[in-house]
């Protein structure tokens, strides 16, 4: 079987994990990357690997099977449309624009292009969380009563960044709204929001105007259960993700992104999702979150944001 020949779109931090986890794949294999930024693409340089300095570029140079999209959030709808035009198949980052509109406009550009469009919602490779979900599905945990997800990062990323991912919800709280829906097979029904004043000081790491740096969020579930989503960008133990599961039956606490094994749990979920994705784009099952899946998980985080009246005073 020939070797998947992948494009990367965006080679900042996120792009470059990709990167890493996708390094002596024998399925498939990063063989050009577009980025803006000349550094980037120097640091980069390669034997087997083309570096651009747009789309356009690495779009006319051709020699690709389908493109991982890791440009900016704010970017992902002119990128998959310019993908789309040169009809290839798309692995977009999470959350596949910055609005539940962008979304849903992402998704009609791939159906009338008649590409595949899949959204990377990692987790939904992640052995433990497969295992949860089989679970669930399956009756072992009975009816649910509540799913709880926690996602803490060990620090910020720059402000720069933060300025343009949508704020805490749309960067983070997405993940877990995805989560929550895949793992429960309920939809989102009325969610709550509540965001802490507390904040880093100003003269190490200014606030970012609308990015919060902790949230909470309170849902019901269409099946009659209820969800926790608690979000953070300061933890010292490291990123973490962990989900609770209680049900009339049992219940089960997974720590499925902890240390000291976290980053190897992060980059393996990209490696599946990214494996996942080459079966798909070769005539196999869809395993991935879909488009729609995105603008649902944008749905509720637009949802929480308009719940969070703006800080404007720091709390010591």
């Amino acid at each position: 079987m020939a070797v998947f020949r992948l494009g990367l779109v965006g080679a900042g931090r996120m792009g470059r994990t990709h990167l890493r986890a996708l390094a002596g794949n024998p399925a498939l294999r990063v063989v050009a990357l577009a980025d803006p930024v000349e550094a980037t693409r120097t640091a980069l340089e390669g034997p087997g690997l083309a570096t651009h300095a747009d789309l356009a570029a690495m779009l006319k140079a051709s020699g690709l099977d389908g493109v991982l999209v890791a440009a900016p959030s704010d970017r992902h709808l002119a990128t998959i449309a310019e993908l789309a035009a040169a009809g290839l198949p798309v692995l977009c980052e999470k959350p596949c624009g910055v609005t539940s509109q962008q979304a849903r406009q992402a998704a009609e550009i791939a159906a009338t292009a008649g590409l595949p469009l899949q959204v990377a919602y990692w987790r939904r490779f992640v052995p433990a969380l497969r295992r949860l979900r089989q679970r669930i599905a399956d009756g072992d945990m009975g009816e649910l009563y509540l799913v709880a997800c926690y996602q803490w990062d060990e620090r910020p990323p720059a402000a720069a960044f933060r300025a343009h991912s949508g704020g805490i919800f749309v960067d983070m709280g997405v993940h877990e709204f995805d989560q929550i829906r895949w793992l429960s097979g309920q939809d989102l029904g009325t969610i709550r929001a509540a965001a802490a004043r507390t904040a880093s000081e100003p003269a190490s790491e200014p606030p970012v105007a609308g990015d919060a740096e902790s949230a909470q969020v309170l849902c019901e579930l269409s099946g009659g259960a209820t969800a926790v989503v608690s979000l953070g960008r300061r933890f010292p133990l490291g990123d973490v993700g962990r989900v609770e599961v209680f049900g009339t039956k049992d219940a089960e606490d997974c720590r499925f992104l902890w240390p000291p094994d976290a980053e190897q749990a992060f980059l393996d979920g990209l490696r599946l999702q990214a494996e996942s994705f080459v079966r798909w784009v070769g005539g196999g099952a869809a395993e991935g979150a879909s488009a729609a899946d995105a603008v649902a998980a944008l749905a509720a985080a637009e949802t929480a944001a308009a719940q969070i009246v703006p800080r404007t005073s720091q709390t010591k």
